[in-house]
């Protein structure tokens, strides 16, 4: 790797252990070469920083860490996509704090332009996550990447809705990208990479703290073109994400509205009572988009494959099973929800080999999760 990319390394890797640094030092006029000085004085001298901080990071020795991620990178199979780079997301730059570097697994793509993030609460109700899941699905069929962060609830929701319409999906990352969390998305987060891009902008074995997620959600916003906010409390981090997208980028935000006696909603009631449009079909995202987002997306439409918007998408799908998942399928019923441990006892099948069948029937489109554990049959 040449000095200015592994000097982007250094930099993003210095701000993730040390975020006060982001205010001393300007993206936009820094060489990030000036991380791999040899000396404190060259270091201080480059950066125009004091000698008790040059001295600070130049005892920290990023560049062997950089080493270190570069190598992990390789191994995993995993793009390192430096602010200067050509493959970095146009759309990022114009955040406050740009990120700079991602980690990316997958493919990021031109037709990634054309995305909107759909975020919402961990502890979605099965409204909230039905929602999802057809708005995900709805603009994937109008040519719209759906950008969200990988979490239980909404998040996954969303994802699994626009991979079962054959779109594309980008989640944005907490942690690692070597760490899967939850833990029972690993198999939505192999199928994400595949069908779009895992991105993340913190180091290889960074586990998923509670302070991690704001800083991602601005990448959220960064790579949209809108906010949907499906279900939030007052305190929801997915509120978070609305403010910088409206504040911050300009974008429009939409919210879904839900009962007002739900508390999983009033994040939401509340954005619509401010003036935020409410979501009754995914055109009413589209109609606030820009026209020339709209236009793409027209064209990432057209290009895709006519099965892959096509209304047969359950029946395809349930004829490409394997035996064992078909098999699980065939257990679930549209109208009586079923425990897993209950489904794996009368299957004589053990609940971890279950789980993993289930969640390929989720992403498929074929049964749904509901709180509790419980599961149906879609199709």
């Amino acid at each position: 790797m040449d000095p200015t990319r592994k000097g982007w390394l250094c930099l993003g890797l210095l701000f993730w252990v040390s975020p006060r640094y982001k205010s001393h030092i300007c993206l936009r006029s820094v060489r990030p070469e000036g991380l791999l000085a040899q000396s404190i004085e060259a270091l201080g001298n480059t950066l125009s920083l004091q000698p008790r901080e040059a001295g600070d990071i130049f005892t920290r020795n990023f560049p062997d860490w950089a080493d270190k991620e570069i190598e992990a990178a390789g191994k995993y199979g995993v793009a390192i996509v430096t602010l200067e780079d050509a493959g970095y997301p146009g759309r990022l730059k114009n955040l406050p704090d740009p990120p700079p570097f991602l980690y990316v697994r997958g493919r990021i793509e031109p037709e990634d332009a054309a995305a909107v993030a759909v975020v919402g609460s961990r502890r979605a109700t099965s409204y909230g996550l039905r929602v999802a899941e057809r708005i995900g699905g709805g603009l994937a069929e109008a040519g719209l990447t759906v950008v969200s962060g990988m979490a239980r609830g909404i998040d996954t929701a969303a994802h699994r809705g626009a991979m079962a319409s054959g779109g594309r999906t980008i989640g944005v990352l907490g942690s690692g990208i070597d760490v899967v969390y939850p833990k029972e998305n690993r198999r939505m987060f192999e199928r994400v990479a595949e069908s779009g891009a895992l991105v993340s902008e913190f180091p290889f074995g960074a586990p998923p703290q509670a302070h991690h997620f704001p800083i991602r959600n601005r990448i959220i916003s960064g790579l949209s073109s809108a906010v949907v906010v499906v279900e939030a409390a007052r305190d929801s981090g997915s509120l978070i994400t609305a403010r910088l997208a409206a504040d911050e980028l300009g974008l429009p935000v939409c919210a879904v509205p839900g009962p007002i006696t739900s508390p999983t909603s009033e994040g939401c009631n509340d954005l619509i009572y401010d003036g935020a449009p409410p979501v009754r079909y995914v055109q009413d995202v589209v109609e606030e988009l820009p026209a020339p987002v709209r236009r793409l997306a027209e064209e990432n439409r057209s290009r895709r494959a006519p099965s892959q918007v096509s209304g047969d998408r359950g029946t395809a799908a349930a004829a490409r099973l394997k035996r064992e998942t078909r098999r699980v399928l065939n257990h679930l019923r549209h109208d009586e929800p079923r425990g897993a441990d209950d489904l794996a006892a009368s299957m004589g099948v053990a609940v971890s080999v279950l789980l993993a069948h289930l969640l390929e029937l989720e992403i498929l489109g074929l049964a749904a999760q509901l709180p509790g554990g419980l599961y149906i049959r879609k199709t």
